[in-house]
């Protein structure tokens, strides 16, 4: 699991680069083509990593209800990030993690619900869920990617 931990470690460290230097209307543009803007996709990453790794194995998620209500899968961008949202967004992108190196150190992953993924994949292990994750997060990193050129 640490290995996987690495790979989404990776994964954040070039997310936060991405959006290095956009201004708060840049991160909250949504382009033409686009449902989302660049603050969505990175709240949606930290949103599903809970999900999938937290409470997919019955543990507690480190963000709000309210921050899953708005990023979890299903969603689109309804409203415009504050300054202040955006800072705990950031904030979290990597506090995640490290929290989750810690769980990982001290055995907490032990539990796990199994569960179907829109791709047709079933999750039914804690390994799985943080193997989707990364594939999750590869997927958004391109849509970044695509956001940054247009806004």
């Amino acid at each position: 699991m640490k290995e996987l931990l690495e790979i989404t470690k990776t994964s954040r460290n070039m997310v936060s680069k991405l959006i290095q230097g956009f201004t708060l209307e840049q991160l909250n543009k949504v382009p033409a083509g686009f449902n989302n803007n660049l603050i969505w996709n990175v709240a949606h990453i930290i949103v599903t990593q809970q999900v999938l790794v937290y409470k997919l194995a019955g543990l507690p998620v480190m963000v709000s209800d309210e921050l899953i209500e708005k990023y979890k899968k299903g969603t689109k961008t309804e409203h415009e990030a504050s300054q202040e949202e955006v800072d705990e967004i950031l904030s979290l992108l990597h506090k995640t993690i490290e929290q989750t190196a810690i769980d990982i150190d001290n055995n907490l992953f032990q539990n796990f619900n199994e569960y179907p993924t829109s791709t047709g994949f079933v999750l039914k292990s804690n390994f799985d869920s943080m193997s989707f994750n990364n594939f999750h997060e590869g997927i958004h990193i391109g849509v970044i990617m695509a956001i940054r050129k247009l806004v």
